[in-house]
């Protein structure tokens, strides 16, 4: 019952989506299934006698580049949605496809999710979402997007609270100061701070807006180092020795690719690195007071799950966590010899121990 209910309430959302052009929606094909993705087959089981199976509900998931706290998000929102009674194979088929960084890559990711009839678009990552935008905006298939720091200056959304069109989602932003703050609070002398992003990501652009204006009431002053590709990742990080005293590693997906180069140079010449996400922390930055990527899928599954049961993305606010954690690398506090105050350890979650 659960499978035919969703396939219906499907196939009203795509006419729907499509202004109810076009007539009768047509049978689902399968997945296109390219190497780097990952597909599943639909269930057989559930249909005998006069009754046929339920189609399964066609989702294209496009994440723009994969590294923890992106995989993270994707593996919640797959969980989430096993959890809600959408399971992949079975309830829905899932094609996952990753653009390996590469903005084209995404945008022709989309364009064959398009081709391909997808009932929904779920996109991790501005890049990515923005791709799906573009690539829907003639076919308006449901698009819920995640780990998206400003759907405003992305061009994702008109309003957060009412999005309109068909696009909505949940955004990973953390107000910045309350992470740049960590420096004061563990106890760290610093005044510069190195920050590496690339200038083309409108996420980071973003970010670096707040940033400013963040460090300049702490009384920070920001060294910055911009990077156009991963491969500049290293040597960013090399150029900012001797020139700050602490690292803030923000949600920069092109900084993601080679964050562990740039952990490694900060912790053997000392440098306290502040890390905007807890997987930088796992890799051995110092200490984030963030989300846990993991269940800002899980919440970006339940948007999903709205809209399969029938509401309009473009009703939909966009969705914030709330749910932050300090977190700290004890092996990195022994490392950079650092003294912690007691009553901050306390209070934190602490990994490496």
């Amino acid at each position: 019952m659960r499978r035919v209910l969703a396939v219906l309430l499907t196939a009203a959302l795509v006419l729907a989506g499509c202004g109810g052009g076009g007539g009768s929606t047509t049978q689902p094909q399968g997945p296109s299934g390219s190497p780097s993705g990952t597909t599943s087959s639909p269930s057989d089981s559930g249909s005998s006698g006069s009754e046929t199976a339920a189609e399964p509900i066609k989702i294209g998931l496009t994440q723009i580049v994969e590294h923890p706290a992106l995989d993270a998000t994707r593996q919640g929102i797959i969980d989430g949605l096993r959890e809600a009674g959408y399971e992949d194979g079975k309830e829905i088929v899932i094609d996952f496809q990753s653009a390996q960084g590469e903005q084209p890559l995404a945008q022709q990711i989309a364009e064959k999710f398009v081709a391909d009839k997808k009932d929904l678009i779920i996109a991790i990552a501005t890049p990515s979402a923005q791709a799906a935008v573009n690539a829907t905006k003639n076919n308006p298939i449901p698009i819920v997007f995640s780990a998206v720091t400003d759907p405003l200056s992305a061009g994702l959304v008109a309003d957060l609270e009412k999005p309109g069109a068909h696009v909505t989602g949940t955004s990973d932003l953390v107000p910045v100061k309350i992470q740049m703050e960590l420096f004061d609070r563990l106890g760290l002398d610093v005044t510069n701070v190195g920050i590496i992003y690339n200038a083309g990501e409108a996420n980071s652009v973003a970010l670096m807006n707040d940033i400013r204006v963040a460090a300049d009431e702490l009384g920070l002053n920001i060294v910055e180092a911009t990077v156009a590709n991963a491969a500049e990742v290293q040597q960013a990080a090399q150029s900012l020795v001797g020139r700050v005293d602490g690292l803030y590693l923000i949600t920069d997906n092109t900084l993601a690719q080679g964050v562990m180069a740039v952990i490694d140079v900060a912790n053997s010449n000392k440098i306290p690195a502040i890390s905007s996400v807890d997987s930088y922390v796992n890799q051995g930055a110092l200490a984030t007071f963030g989300l846990d990527y993991y269940r800002h899928g899980l919440l970006t599954a339940e948007v999903v799950v709205d809209i399969l049961e029938g509401k309009n993305p473009g009703d939909l606010p966009v969705r914030y966590n709330e749910d932050l954690s300090l977190i700290i690398n004890t092996k990195t506090v022994e490392t950079l010899g650092l003294d912690i105050p007691a009553a901050v350890l306390e209070e934190a979650q602490k990994i490496g121990d």
